[in-house]
């Protein structure tokens, strides 16, 4: 994060606009589907839909997401989406350094996203998401990608001036 700078503020010749005003959840959502259709893995579909927030283009988003898809490693952990709306949680609430003292509010908005995504899945763990071992599917990839877009887009839209 550029100290002074709020990423979710686009400067505009008219002046400022909030992305989050501009873009509707259903286009964020439209956005990460057709990452996925050119075959980024969830987390990367996440990340590099809010490109515009944070500021950052979508080849570094797409760079620094890519191991935490495929639920890191295999499907062995956390889901990638969940992963990479926690990204954008990161990249929009450090503040660049130990003495900024940004880590608890890095981890509660964080802590918003996985609570959300645990209440409406019943876990974080890819292979059980996926029904690798059962056999039964809890959530696909495309809806997991589309749960942590919605959440992470309505966090932004609720907090959004206080990050």
């Amino acid at each position: 994060m550029v100290p002074g700078r709020n990423f979710l503020q686009l400067e505009t010749q008219n002046g400022t606009i909030t992305p989050m005003e501009t873009t509707t959840t259903t286009q964020y959502v439209k956005c990460a589907y057709a990452f996925r259709e050119k075959g980024y893995n969830c987390a990367q579909a996440v990340a590099c839909s809010f490109a515009d927030v944070v500021g950052i283009d979508e080849k570094n988003l797409f760079i620094m997401s890519e191991a935490f898809g495929g639920g890191m490693g295999g499907h062995k952990a956390t889901c990638g989406a969940v992963s990479g709306a926690v990204l954008i949680i990161s990249l929009l609430t450090s503040g660049g350094s130990v003495e900024a003292a940004t880590k608890q509010t890095s981890y509660n908005y964080a802590g918003e996203i996985v609570d959300g995504f645990l209440e409406q899945n019943g876990t974080l763990v890819c292979s059980e998401l996926r029904g690798d071992e059962s056999g039964i599917v809890l959530r696909t990839c495309d809806l997991c990608v589309e749960d942590a877009v919605v959440l992470l887009h309505k966090l932004l839209q609720k907090n959004g001036k206080h990050f």
